[in-house]
């Protein structure tokens, strides 16, 4: 196989469409065709049934673009280990991140990085978790943050710390005064049942990060279904509308004391006390390059440093 004719079938199998997929390379329509049919003379069937629309692969496709996949995967691998060999004080890494782990997980790490690294070049890649986790396996990015739980038979993880979930109410709510709840995520939070909140609505994290299915399985355990008030993809908006006045959110401590609202909402902790696994995660069986390696085991370092556990 010719990396480059394996590029163009794979882009013309990503775009569905030979004249898309040659505006994308850059090329003309016609030269495309043409190279598609050579392709597929020399392979001695069509890799596209040209009757659907967008263009799907065949049988004999399919199993071309799996094999390209992999020789391309090979490929980069060799060049990357022959960078690390070569070059192994420098090197780009690509990491995945949530908006909120960005700023309060890596804004405070990657200066040290830099530090000891300056040769290191990074790049974020900011994104929902479980759209993070795509962009690992589609080696969009090097190892992106993430949580538990994750499925082990396609990504290696590093466990970082675990984080609480607690509640954030507003100020107004009647258990604020009940339980003389702080303003402060600072402060020694009373503990709540989760049931109390029943009948509060809920401002409820988008279901493309992992904390949506959280939040419903604790409130499943409480005993109730949370009457949702709005869905926000923020960890920092639920936390400003809950101070507003509009609802309950269930958030990670982490997120809450690294974030004030104009309005302060009032914090208070679950009985159960739940927490999550902050995790890095990476294509199981893929070749990590020097530079992520070493990101992973300096943020590895730093959060023990930093995020101690109870």
């Amino acid at each position: 196989m010719d990396f480059r004719q394996m590029h163009y079938i794979q882009t013309i199998a990503q775009e569905g469409t030979i004249s898309r997929a040659a505006q994308k390379l850059f090329i003309s329509q016609p030269s495309l065709s043409q190279l598609l049919r050579g392709v597929e003379q020399k392979v001695g069937a069509p890799l596209f049934d040209r009757g659907t629309s967008p263009l799907q692969p065949t049988a004999v496709g399919r199993l071309y673009l799996r094999m390209a996949a992999q020789m391309a995967q090979l490929r980069t691998d060799f060049q990357q280990q022959t960078d690390d060999l070569l070059h192994q004080s420098r090197g780009r890494v690509i990491i995945g991140s949530s908006p909120f782990r960005s700023a309060y997980l890596l804004a405070p790490f990657l200066p040290g990085l830099q530090a000891c690294y300056p040769e290191l070049e990074i790049q974020l890649k900011e994104s929902t978790t479980r759209q993070l986790e795509r962009l690992c396996l589609n080696g969009e990015v090097d190892f992106a943050t993430s949580l538990a739980p994750i499925d082990a038979s396609r990504f290696a993880t590093r466990a970082l710390f675990q984080e609480e979930i607690v509640a954030v109410l507003p100020a107004t709510h009647p258990l604020a005064k009940k339980y003389g709840l702080p303003t402060s995520p600072q402060a020694d939070l009373p503990e709540i049942a989760l049931a109390e909140l029943a009948d509060t609505p809920f401002i409820q994290i988008h279901q493309e990060q992992k904390l949506h299915a959280q939040i419903l399985s604790l409130c499943s355990e409480a005993g109730f279904t949370p009457r949702l008030l709005m869905t926000t993809s923020s960890l920092e908006t639920a936390q400003a509308l809950a101070g507003a006045g509009l609802g309950a959110a269930l958030l990670p401590i982490t997120q809450c004391r690294g974030f004030t609202p104009t309005t302060a909402p009032c914090y208070a902790a679950l009985r159960q006390h739940p927490r999550r696994q902050v995790l890095l995660c990476w294509r199981q069986g893929h070749y990590l390059p020097y530079a992520a390696r070493t990101c992973i085991n300096e943020l590895t370092a730093f959060c023990l440093r930093n995020y101690p556990q109870e």
